[in-house]
């Protein structure tokens, strides 16, 4: 069964980051699994799941405060990329930041026009 969030192409990018994710952090060292790899794929998780929820809610006002903490999540996830490039986990950023770049964008619109339809 679809369900609205399927249709958002926010939410489709979103699952296509946690499978990178997961593939990214599947290299870690173990013993990072049960801190920089679980911070990463909990966030990274995180973002599609608050969109899915947001976009179930019943008015405009909940589903803007669902994406703002997805985005919330987005930022963690961008950080921990940048610390696991720090400490030499991954070689390149150059494959990812884009990915995240272009969910950042789909959520500021999503944003964006939330709060023009609030302000109606």
């Amino acid at each position: 069964m679809k369900r609205k969030h399927h249709e958002l192409r926010a939410w489709q990018e979103a699952i296509s980051l946690v499978k990178d994710i997961y593939k990214i952090t599947a290299s870690f060292p173990k013993d990072e699994i049960y801190a920089l790899t679980s911070q990463m794929r909990r966030a990274a998780v995180s973002i599609p799941s608050n969109i899915a929820e947001g976009a179930t809610r019943t008015g405009d006002k909940e589903f803007l405060q669902f994406l703002s903490i997805s985005r919330g999540s987005l930022s963690e996830l961008e950080t921990q990329l940048i610390i696991a490039k720090e400490l030499a986990y991954m070689q390149t950023l150059d494959d990812i930041m884009p990915k995240v770049d272009n969910l950042f964008g789909l959520l500021g619109g999503l944003i964006k026009s939330l709060r023009i339809r609030i302000s109606k």
